[in-house]
């Protein structure tokens, strides 16, 4: 490999990120050693909750070159995700209805990304030849905000988000470990302000200070990474949220800049953007798993999803329609769908 230009490789590489579909790519160093305090922090003071997966891995989190021996350079990618029609506010405004995070309800962005990715390695192979990278979508110990934000995509909000001056915070992140020795961008100013919407917007009150999550009060968290008994205090506040929360970023004045995804693969699929709780509650196991086939929602498997649905339906207004199909439900067999059926029921004076 004999390279002349970096600065033109690097511009070339920009180039075929947005032609594959991204857009913006960054590249930065791999020294993250402010982030990998603030992260040593936020896990001594547990707002991990039960995500253990979190305090694996050593430092290599935090530390590219650990992860991936000769790491020099992170090419950092960020794609739109906004469906063109996300119907937020109408949906949340109305019980009876299911409201999904606005990046689950179309294909797995794991996927999409992770092939853009190896096809933006491929571009690079063929101008230079062979190279040293590894491709990473949300799926290793990698601190992609942080990475992402050094790199120039956006900085980390007060509600932990990466923002973006000109498109908001709707997208996915992702990111390309490399060994090439590419000139590295500059991070953006923080322009959050004095604001604070989305620290005072949250149901749950999961902020516990500007810039921290406690993920164990967070409905993204509860509903997603959780998997046992959600704590009474976060029912209620959970209103028609099944699957993520939206709110942080639905207040963000940032978000004014959002623009729709024109990617295909993250079109809204099996109703998934409009559907009502009662539909959803009568998936069998077989459709559940059929229906959110490439989709990131069934990595929360059945049992969660109707304890979700569960709480929802508990927050909806009465009607004979709900407590039948929530009687119905009393049989499932297990003791954390039970429980959260029996609260609903509660809710509806049975």
């Amino acid at each position: 490999m004999q390279i002349t230009n970096w600065q033109a490789l690097a511009e070339k590489i920009k180039q075929w990120g947005i032609e594959l579909g991204f857009q913006q790519v960054g590249i930065t160093d791999t020294n993250l050693q402010t982030a990998e305090a603030h992260l040593d922090e936020w896990l001594e003071r547990g707002y991990a909750g039960e995500m253990y997966f979190m305090h694996k891995h050593g430092t290599k989190r935090a530390r590219p070159a650990e992860l991936v021996p000769g790491t020099q350079r992170i090419i950092s990618v960020r794609m739109d995700y906004l469906p063109p029609e996300s119907r937020t506010i109408a949906i949340l405004n109305d019980a009876n209805k299911a409201f999904v995070s606005r990046y689950a309800v179309g294909r797995d962005y794991h996927k999409v990304l992770k092939k853009k990715l190896m096809q933006l390695a491929e571009k690079i192979t063929a101008e230079v030849g062979s190279f040293g990278y590894r491709a990473y979508v949300d799926s290793a110990p990698v601190l992609e905000k942080p990475l992402a934000a050094k790199a120039g995509l956006g900085w980390q909000g007060k509600n932990t988000n990466l923002i973006n001056r000109f498109a908001g915070s709707y997208f996915f992140l992702g990111e390309l470990y490399t060994d090439l020795p590419l000139p590295v961008d500059e991070s953006v100013k923080n322009h959050c302000g004095s604001c604070k919407a989305c620290l005072n917007v949250c149901p749950t009150q999961a902020f516990v200070a500007p810039y921290v999550l406690d993920a164990r009060r967070c409905i993204s968290y509860l509903t997603i990474e959780f998997k046992g008994i959600i704590p009474l205090e976060f029912r209620k506040a959970m209103g028609n949220r099944i699957y993520g929360c939206d709110d942080c970023q639905l207040v963000c004045p940032w978000n004014r800049y959002a623009k729709p995804s024109s990617e295909p693969d993250f079109q809204p699929r099996h109703g998934l953007l409009d559907s009502d709780l009662l539909e959803l509650f009568q998936w069998s196991e077989e459709e559940f798993l059929q229906k959110t086939e490439g989709s990131a929602i069934r990595r929360i498997g059945y049992e969660s999803w109707l304890r979700n649905i569960a709480i929802a339906l508990g927050n909806a207004p009465s009607s004979k329609e709900i407590t039948q199909a929530l009687q119905a439900k009393l049989s499932y067999p297990s003791a954390i769908v039970q429980e959260h059926v029996l609260w609903a029921l509660k809710e509806h004076g049975f």
